[in-house]
């Protein structure tokens, strides 16, 4: 009887590895790697940081004020494209669905949504300990 139960586990794990071996495979599709924002500035994260994700809707027409992020801001295009534009340089860029930045720290900016479709965008902030925002608006 002991043999028999040996023998059942013995199945059923090899039906189990069998299973994982026809499992479908997980793919992984670099985005991006980089040390420096979308203007060039190195990338400074302050020491043990919270992490702050977040998920910014523009809807058509909307923009954010003229700002600075004085933290890594990292923005991930789930929907739209959207129009940074650099008030320092007096140049812009667009950004569209599957575009990834890391935002300029040094320069005044501001995004708009110039489309007829709301512009979603995943954002992650890296802050110092209890720091609430990651956005400084031009006064």
């Amino acid at each position: 009887m002991r043999a028999l139960a040996i023998a059942g586990a013995v199945l059923l794990g090899g039906t189990s590895l069998v299973q994982a071996a026809d499992a479908a495979k997980i793919s992984v599709a670099p985005l991006s790697r980089t040390d420096t924002t979308i203007t060039g500035e190195k990338i400074v994260v302050p020491p043990n940081p919270d992490v702050v994700t977040s998920i910014a809707t523009f809807p058509p027409g909307a923009e954010l004020p003229v700002h600075k992020h004085p933290y890594p801001h990292y923005v991930y295009v789930l929907e739209g494209t959207l129009t940074v534009f650099n008030t320092d340089t007096g140049k812009s860029f667009t950004v569209k669905k599957g575009d990834f930045i890391v935002e300029t720290n040094a320069n005044w900016h501001y995004g708009k949504n110039e489309g007829a479709v709301p512009v979603k965008l995943l954002v992650i902030d890296q802050l110092p300990a209890g720091v609430k925002t990651n956005m400084d608006v031009k006064k």
